[in-house]
């Protein structure tokens, strides 16, 4: 934010705050509940208390985590109803379309959805790359660095790419954190399993060339002195 020189104070009004839409591979909890006790209980069999995956080693979601899949379709199964299409929706959308889906079958339910899988991957110049479960599905570029120790003296800020995939297409859009405009990028409020590249300076690729040239090198010449020492024995 280099541009802003030595502003007191710097103020914009938020408009490109993305509310995340579900996908399939999106695992959901959803608990139902009304004032009838059997009810909820029928609608929310089987459904285990949700494991706080911000507290999980490396902050990855588990293999097993209980919920509602969104299958390939866009569907979820849930009991008594069935297959309710959720894809493309919003959370808040998502609870409005499973308050019809159970208007016959229970009165004034309350609803609560939370994607429990939601996880981004921070890659390239920073310190801990990694990916990481967000537990209440909102995270921004700054904080997503933030989460893997930040960038290497080597990191791009002018050059920082968040890869988005939906609906069978992948983009790519850059982000020059030494520009305030940055905090009102398309792709500064990230989504679901996207990807936050910080590109290489020009110094550390030659630097990598040069490695992988050595290396190159070295295991060229193993592999000569292994022959010889096999002829030779």
């Amino acid at each position: 934010m280099s541009n802003l020189g030595d502003t007191a104070k710097y103020s914009s009004k938020i408009t490109n705050l993305v509310q995340p839409r579900l996908q399939p591979g999106d695992m959901l909890s959803i608990v139902i509940t009304n004032v009838d006790p059997e009810t909820s209980t029928l609608l929310n069999k089987g459904l285990l208390p949700v494991v706080n995956t911000a507290v999980l080693p490396g902050n990855a979601a588990p293999a097993d985590a209980p919920g509602y899949l969104v299958d390939g379709s866009g569907e979820i199964t849930f009991p008594v109803v069935g297959k309710v299409r959720l894809e493309g929706m919003t959370v808040e959308e998502a609870v409005g379309r499973m308050g019809q889906a159970l208007a016959n079958v229970v009165k004034n339910p309350i609803i609560s959805i939370k994607v429990i899988n939601f996880k981004i991957t921070v890659v390239g110049e920073v310190n801990k790359p990694g990916v990481f479960n967000i537990p209440n599905s909102r995270v921004n570029v700054l904080e997503a660095l933030g989460m893997a120790g930040d960038m290497t003296v080597y990191g791009r800020r002018e050059n920082v790419q968040v890869i988005h995939e939906e609906n069978g297409r992948r983009t790519v859009t850059r982000i020059n954190l030494n520009n305030a405009d940055a905090l009102q990028s398309p792709a500064y409020y990230l989504q679901q399993n996207d990807v936050v590249y910080v590109i290489p300076d020009k110094l550390r690729e030659k630097q990598a060339r040069t490695d992988t040239k050595t290396l190159s090198i070295i295991v060229a010449a193993a592999t000569v002195i292994t022959v010889i020492i096999s002829r030779l024995f």
